[in-house]
């Protein structure tokens, strides 16, 4: 089904009123989210929150007990996560998912196959046959992927050993490498250090403006979302509590109360 606009180009990826109930527990109650072409938007919340529930939602591994998700207009509330990745939804998550016995390079170029020649995937991979020597298109963007990442000095090297934030780079490229038009970051910067959070920041921004593509950041690092996001929406206890510019959200006293655990009886965590 496709949802008419009023004119306008529609979020890559939207919740409408959506709702998930587990037994007599309500996880999320009434979401809206959306975010728009070439944007990055912000998804925080203390823990509990229901960010990943959305994010599961979203991803079409969780289905709403009601309300719709939609991508480019069209809805996929009922359509699997392959669906939708075949619609242009790309992810990566919280711990690494790689293939020890592959390179850098061959992460890239495996999904890079995923995308324009899947049939390359059996005969060269299942069959045995190896990666036999690439096209040039293939090439070119592998090398350009690796390039935007910073990842050309750690090309040929076995991901096995790769330190985590090198292999959440890897993560992004081999996810970028299937031309998504939005990329869901599970916990980014999990387990990274000031500096390779900053790197990832500045890595994450230059992809949306070289390649276009939106990113949907649900992060615990409050400060890495409001430093780089377009849109920022905060959850607590299944429901928005707060959406807006970075500076809005900095500055909403619910967004204040629901990190300090005002009401709740102890601290939760920091803004």
């Amino acid at each position: 089904m496709t949802v008419a606009s009023s004119g306008t180009t529609p979020p890559r990826i939207e919740a409408r009123g959506v709702t998930v109930r587990f037994g007599g527990l309500v996880a999320l109650s009434e979401v809206d989210l959306a975010v728009p072409p070439a944007s990055v938007v912000g998804l925080v919340g203390p823990n509990g929150a229901g960010r990943s529930t959305l994010f599961a939602v979203l991803s079409g591994l969780l289905a709403p007990s009601a309300g719709s998700v939609l991508m480019n207009g069209h809805d996929v509330t009922r359509t699997s996560a392959q669906a939708r990745a075949g619609r242009g939804l790309a992810r990566t998550f919280q711990h690494p998912e790689l293939f020890p016995g592959l390179t850098v390079r061959e992460h890239v170029v495996l999904a890079d196959r995923l995308r324009h020649t899947r049939h390359r995937i059996w005969t060269d991979l299942v069959t045995g046959g190896g990666f036999r020597r690439a096209p040039a298109d293939e090439d070119r963007r592998a090398d350009a992927l690796l390039a935007a990442l910073r990842l050309t000095g750690q090309a040929h090297r076995p991901v096995s050993g790769l330190p985590l934030g090198t292999s959440r780079l890897l993560e992004i490229a081999r996810a970028l490498a299937v031309d998504p038009g939005v990329l869901l970051l599970d916990e980014p910067s999990s387990g990274l250090d000031v500096r390779e959070t900053d790197e990832l920041a500045a890595t994450l921004l230059r992809v949306v403006a070289d390649h276009g593509v939106s990113l949907l950041l649900v992060e615990h690092d409050v400060e890495l979302v409001l430093g780089m996001s377009h849109v920022v929406q905060v959850l607590d206890f299944g429901v928005t509590i707060s959406k807006g510019s970075p500076a809005e959200v900095r500055e909403d006293p619910a967004v204040r109360a629901a990190y300090l655990g005002t009401g709740h009886g102890e601290e939760r965590t920091s803004v």
